[in-house]
């Protein structure tokens, strides 16, 4: 049985992993995110337009800033030396899902209504969906002939 475990995990490791961080980083942006909405606007459940861009720009940041070192080294394990480039190609894959974010927020809470509890929930499944393939697909793709 353990044997099983073993080997289940080692074959999803890095989706185990990414779903581990993703939680992480989630917790950390969600933070940052309502700490700011309760200090600066009094933790309105539905915010302004203006409000709910300066909420996901914080989230955002937030997020990235935790993600991008834990991502690196735990989830993709990546060796590249070339951080710099790596970590702009993350920040730019971060910035699409960012936009992803914005539009859920202003479509299902400002146009729609729907409290800011929700609208966060919904768009956090979406974003971490989109930040899987990205990473995977564009940041943190190894190269042919490694593992």
């Amino acid at each position: 049985m353990t044997a099983r475990i073993k080997e289940l995990f080692l074959k999803y490791r890095e989706i185990i992993v990414y779903l581990i961080v993703g939680g992480m980083t989630t917790v950390v942006a969600w933070a940052a995110m309502f700490l700011w909405n309760w200090l600066f606007y009094g933790m309105p459940a539905h915010p302004t337009a203006a409000q709910n861009l300066v909420l996901s720009s914080v989230n955002w940041i937030a997020g990235v800033a935790f993600a991008y070192p834990t991502n690196r080294k735990w989830v993709f394990q990546s060796k590249n030396p070339e951080i710099l480039k790596e970590a702009s190609g993350f920040i730019a894959s971060r910035l699409a899902t960012l936009g992803l974010d914005i539009a859920v927020r202003q479509i299902l809470g400002t146009l729609l209504g729907i409290n800011v509890y929700v609208t966060t929930v919904i768009s956090a499944v979406l974003v971490i969906i989109g930040n899987y393939i990205f990473s995977k697909l564009f940041v943190f793709r190894k190269k042919k002939g490694t593992k």
